[in-house]
């Protein structure tokens, strides 16, 4: 099919953009990597009269990086992410979870902020952003704004963008010293959406006793899944056994009220979910302790 007809625009900078974002509002949609709006677009399930292209907004794209805090502009394609070795050292979460997303070709256009402001509930970015504790710079015409990554996502491909508003940029704090992560997904084919998905990070004090526990999944429910609640059992533990990542993995599993989908039950995802959230928290325990 082909999409309804529109009026596109090319933003020749980030003031542009914003000032055409401002004059249509919910008419007018931004053009980042196009790999969720295009087909939507496509199928008419999406059908903006003004199409914004900010592909040419330079300024919106790179990655800054300074000893505290880590900056990504919001048209950073995931391919520039995998290929950036500052990343895949200080954020080993997101370089797990990068060949989880898609295929190459998907990833040679595709958006981080493109990705988190179409909020699609089995996507992994918005999982591991909430993990990192991401912070969001959100800019309209009339100012900025910033907001965390958990208080981001509203509900499925709902955000708390405004209409005339556009995510800039995610800074991620650096993270503490002896902190270890993992992601796991399912997904009944490779590049596929997943049926469930889970990000862990554990962090280690200096004698090594748990201080810190995040946990995030996607997949199994409308928006990421904070199950950091569930994992709080283990602050405080000098040794997290098995028995109590079992707990865990427990306790996760009776919050959660997957879906269920053709291609999984809820019952299936909520097994898989519990399954992960064993795996992902034990692998990252052992890399804090081991600095892996």
């Amino acid at each position: 099919m082909k999409p309804a007809a529109f009026r596109y625009i090319a933003a020749t900078s980030l003031g542009h953009a914003l000032a055409l974002k401002a004059e249509h509002g919910d008419e007018a949609k931004f053009l980042a990597g196009g790999q969720s709006l295009m087909p939507t677009m496509n199928f008419r399930l999406a059908r903006p009269a003004v199409l914004i292209d900010i592909n040419g907004v330079n300024e919106l794209a790179g990655v800054r990086c300074s000893d505290h805090a880590t900056q990504i502009g919001a048209l950073t394609r995931y391919r520039a992410l995998e290929r950036d070795a500052g990343i895949q050292a200080r954020f080993p979460l997101i370089g797990e979870a990068l060949p989880e997303i898609a295929h190459p070709q998907i990833r040679n256009r595709g958006t981080l902020g493109g990705n988190l402001c179409h909020a699609d509930p089995a996507s992994e970015m918005p999982a591991i952003m909430v993990a990192l504790g991401a912070s969001l710079r959100i800019a309209s015409a009339h100012g900025e704004r910033v907001l965390p990554a958990s208080e981001f996502f509203l509900g499925g491909l709902t955000t708390a963008l405004a209409p005339d508003e556009m995510l800039v940029e995610i800074e991620l704090p650096a993270a503490p010293a002896r902190s270890g992560s993992c992601f796991m997904e399912v997904a009944r084919r490779r590049g596929d959406f997943a049926i469930a998905g889970v990000a862990a990070m554990v962090t280690l004090d200096g004698d090594y006793i748990c201080s810190n526990v995040r946990l995030v999944l996607c997949g199994v429910g409308e928006m990421p899944v904070d199950a950091g609640g569930a994992a709080d059992a283990l602050l405080g533990q000098a040794d997290i056994t098995d028995a109590a990542i079992c707990d865990v993995a427990a306790a996760v599993q009776a919050m959660l009220d997957p879906p269920g989908s053709v291609h999984a039950t809820a019952a299936y995802q909520r097994h898989i979910a519990g399954v992960l959230v064993e795996r992902t928290l034990t692998t990252a325990h052992m890399r804090a302790r081991h600095g892996q």
